[in-house]
Parts: structure tokens; sequence; C-alpha cells
């Protein structure tokens, strides 16, 4: 079939990702199996009165093609409502189509909400995502994270764990990448972080006025930035009065419920918790040992996980972050970054204190 042939000498790719004569199988609302043939670039070509080389050329933006040809080419695509395969698209380009994410706890329901809309972003600009998790394993998400530099054209490390060290190391590989609740001063990686040390000032602030100077932190995981905000702002609240206890815990509801003798035993009046799920374990023991919440203990979490997750936070007073927005910002800036449009400057994203039900005057006013 003759046309206006192209000066590119790139090799064809198929743009549906399978062979263009099978045909697959789709569903009818009765749930019996109907067999309907899938329009392939072939397809397109044949309606478009061009071979499909130049089809391939004018859906991958590789060449130049006479724009007579390109606008028959288009017409054909909505025509026939052809649906081009975006990872072949990105092969033609030399790009792997797709970004990666590190993270370091998928059971957190933290971590779904920042992906759910990382992943938007990405459709949006025609990307897949790959997710990786370390299971809270600082050793393992160097490794982790050059498994995915290999495969995707960007990288989001999501709350990293592993040390200075590594993150210059990858950073001077030369491959987009962006911090995600990591702030690593004299680091020259795009970051988006939420304010967490503002968010715990709050805390400190909503405890105080109800008339509380006694506090136990249950602090979460060593290797966590977000943790060592939080310790940096009660360590601030101190000038105010405050007295805090950090007591080791974790980042799981099991972690705060063994942590709940030690919150006892602290002699405190109010307990905050490292994330919601760390609260609501501390709150389930402390109320099974007895003690009323919030009358004799007010709890507190972070992170504002979403009420249909967990029934019990309907009740918990929390630090509430935008976690869509976190994953929005993040997925942008690597986007932003992959487009060679730097920008290093921190990100930084605001908390809100939501006071609910576990959280009042202490039983004993400090005298």
């Amino acid at each position: 079939m003759a046309d206006d042939p192209s000066t590119a000498t790139e090799p064809d790719l198929p743009h549906d990702g399978m062979p263009e004569s099978p045909s697959t199988v789709s569903w009818t609302a009765t749930g019996k199996a109907a067999r309907q043939r899938r329009v392939t670039i072939t397809d397109v070509g044949t309606a478009a009165g061009v071979s499909t080389s130049t089809v391939s050329r004018v859906l991958n933006g590789t060449a130049r093609v006479d724009p007579e040809l390109v606008r028959r080419v288009q017409s054909a695509v909505a025509d026939l409502g052809y649906r081009p395969n975006a990872a072949a698209q990105g092969l033609a380009r030399g790009e792997a189509g797709a970004i990666g994410v590190l993270v370091p706890d998928l059971s957190n329901p933290y971590f779904p909400d920042v992906l759910k809309s990382v992943s938007a972003v990405a459709r949006s600009h025609g990307r897949r995502v790959m997710v990786m998790e370390s299971d809270e394993d600082a050793a393992s998400e160097h490794e982790l994270a050059e498994d995915l530099m290999r495969c995707c054209d960007g990288v989001l490390l999501c709350s990293p764990r592993m040390d200075r060290a590594a993150l210059v190391d990858l950073s001077l590989r030369g491959h987009p990448l962006v911090l995600v609740n990591r702030i690593v001063p004299g680091l020259s990686i795009p970051s988006v972080s939420v304010d967490f040390y503002g968010g715990m000032t709050l805390v400190c602030g909503h405890l105080t006025q109800l008339g509380h100077r006694r506090l136990a932190y249950l602090s979460g995981p060593e290797a966590s930035w977000a943790n060592a905000e939080r310790i940096r702002a009660f360590d601030a609240a101190a000038a105010f009065g405050v007295d805090v206890t950090v007591i080791p815990c974790g980042h799981t509801a099991r972690h705060g419920y063994d942590a709940a003798d030690a919150v006892r035993d602290s002699g405190v009046t109010a307990v905050v918790a490292y994330n919601d799920l760390v609260a609501l374990g501390a709150m389930t023991a402390l109320e099974e040992s007895g003690l009323r919440v919030p009358e004799d203990m007010s709890v507190i979490g972070c992170d504002d996980i979403s009420l249909d997750d967990l029934p019990g936070t309907r009740r918990l007073t929390t630090a509430s972050l935008a976690r869509h927005e976190l994953g929005r910002q993040g997925a942008q800036t690597l986007e932003a970054l992959m487009a060679s449009h730097a920008d290093t400057e921190p990100r930084v994203i605001s908390m809100e204190l939501r006071v609910r039900h576990t959280s009042a005057p202490p039983a004993v006013l400090p005298g």
C-alpha cells in the first residue's frame, strides 16, 4: 500500500501489546461470553489508507510524517476507537513507560491512599506504576531502589528509611528521583513532605490547653524521618512546661497494645501515638485494663486514616494530613523532573488537628 514514506528508520512496535490476529473475550451483562475482535494497528492502517509503519510513526511521535497522513491516521484512530499500548509507545521513545514507588509497609492504610493519587497522575501521563515494599527493612531499600531504577523512568522513595550515604549514592546515578516524607539537608533531591513538626506542635497545644502537662509518646520506627520530626516537636514543647516521656513502640496496632503497660506505669495523663494504628492498639489495651478514654487517659493518633478502614477511628482525636495530596504532589514533582523541569526546593504539606472523642481534660489538674 503506497503512502508518503518517512525518513525515520525506527523499528515498528505493536501498540496493543498483543498479536494482531487473535481476539479478546468480553462478557455480557448476563454473564455469557461473546467474542469481540480487538481493533489493531493493521485496522487503523487499512482505514487510513497507509502502512502500519506509518501508523506506528504517527502514534509514537518518533519521526516526521506528512501532515495529511497524520490527519488520516488520527481520524481512523478516533473512528475505530483504537487504544495504543502505552508501554509499547514508551519503548519506541526509549522509555519504560512506568514510574517506581518504594514504600516501607503496604499493610499500613497510609500508603495505599498515597499510591492511589500517584497512580492517577501516572495514568494521566500515559505511565504505569510499579510498587515495591521494604517491609521496614532499611538495609534492603538501596537494592530495591536500584531495581526500580533499572526498569522505570523515575522513582518515588516514599518514607525511605535508608541512611544519608545510601541516598547520596542513589542521587549520583543521574536517574529521576523524588523523596516523599524525607528531607535531607544539603542533598539536591526534590522532596514533598508533611510538616510533622508543626502537626505535633498542634497536638501539644491542644493537650496543654486541656490542662495536660505530662505526656507519653509511643515512638515509631527508629529510622523514620517522620518519627524524628515528631520527637523534635516534643523536645521543643519542654520549653513550655510540657514533660514528654518517649516510649519505644513501633508502627502497628499490636505494638501500641503491647506498649500500654509502659504508658500506665509512666504516670502520664495523655498519650500521643506514632500513628492511628498504634493509638487504637494502645486505647484497646488501656480500656481493657479498666482505664476510661478520655476520662482517665487522653489518646491522640496521627495520620487520620480512613474512617471506613477501622471503626475505632470515629472516636480518635488525630493529627490529620492530606495523603492524596501528598501522593499527587510527589508524582507531579517526579513528572516535572523527568521532563527536565527540575525544582529541588522542598515542598511541605501542613497538618490539621481533628478533635474528636479521645481527648479531654485530665481527671486531676496539675497543681
